[in-house]
C-alpha cells in the first residue's frame, strides 16, 4: 500500500462579501484567513463560518493545508450559520 504524502505549502481561507452598500470597510484578519467587505450581517457570517471550520479542523487534527478540497468544502458547509 502506498502512504498519500502530506500536502506541503501553505493554505489560507479568503471571503469576500460583496452586498456592502453602507460604504463601511470591514477588515477581519487571523493567521490563515481574511475576510473583507460585505455588510455587516455578511461579515459576521463569513467569520462565524471559519471560526467553526477552524474549530472542526482541530477537531480531526487537521491542519488547513492537510485537507482535500471536497473535505474543506464539507467542513464550510456543515459550519456556515443557516
Amino acid at each position: 500500500m502506498s502512504k498519500k504524502k502530506p500536502r506541503k505549502g501553505h493554505a489560507a481561507l479568503l471571503g469576500l462579501g460583496l452586498d456592502n452598500d453602507d460604504g463601511h470597510k470591514r477588515v477581519t484578519t487571523g493567521e490563515q484567513f481574511a475576510i473583507l467587505g460585505g455588510s455587516a450581517e455578511t461579515h459576521e457570517r463569513m467569520t462565524e463560518t471559519v471560526v467553526k471550520t477552524f474549530e472542526e479542523l482541530k477537531l480531526r487534527g487537521k491542519h488547513l493545508n492537510e485537507v482535500r478540497p471536497v473535505e474543506l468544502a464539507d467542513i464550510i458547509k456543515k459550519a456556515s450559520p443557516r
